[in-house]
C-alpha cells in the first residue's frame, strides 16, 4: 500500500492493516513511535502480535464487528488520544487504521450549539 505523501509527516502516528491484521503502511511518526519494537520493520507483519492480552482480543473483536474504538491513555506523562476504525475501498472492508496523536492535559472542551 503506497502511503499518500501528506500521511508521511503527519505529526500523529497512522498505521494501517489489513483484513487479517497485517500491517500495510506506518507513517514516519508511527515509525519512529514504535522504533523499541521494530520500527518499520514492523510492515508485514501481524498487528495482533505486537498486542498482548486483553488489547490482542481487542483488536480480533474490532477486525471482526468493523467497529471504531476510540479512548486517551497516559504513558510517561504523554497523553494521546488513540483512534482506531475501519477502512474501506468501494464499500468493502480493508483493515484497520490506528491514529495515535498527543494531546494536551488537560484538554479543552467545547460545547457548539
Amino acid at each position: 500500500m503506497n502511503t499518500p505523501e501528506w500521511i508521511k509527516e503527519f505529526p500523529a502516528a497512522i498505521t494501517v492493516c489489513n483484513r487479517n491484521g497485517v500491517i500495510l503502511t506506518m507513517n514516519d511518526k508511527a515509525i519512529a513511535t514504535f522504533a523499541g519494537d521494530g520500527g518499520a520493520a514492523l510492515i508485514g507483519t501481524n498487528l495482533l502480535d505486537c498486542h498482548p492480552e486483553p488489547s490482542r482480543t481487542k483488536l480480533r473483536e474490532l477486525m471482526a464487528s468493523q467497529q471504531t474504538n476510540c479512548y486517551t491513555i497516559e504513558k510517561n506523562g504523554v497523553h494521546k488520544l488513540i483512534y482506531q476504525s475501519p477502512w474501506y475501498v468501494e464499500g468493502e472492508y480493508g483493515g484497520l487504521v490506528e491514529i495515535s496523536m498527543e494531546i494536551p492535559h488537560p484538554m479543552p472542551h467545547f460545547i457548539r450549539s
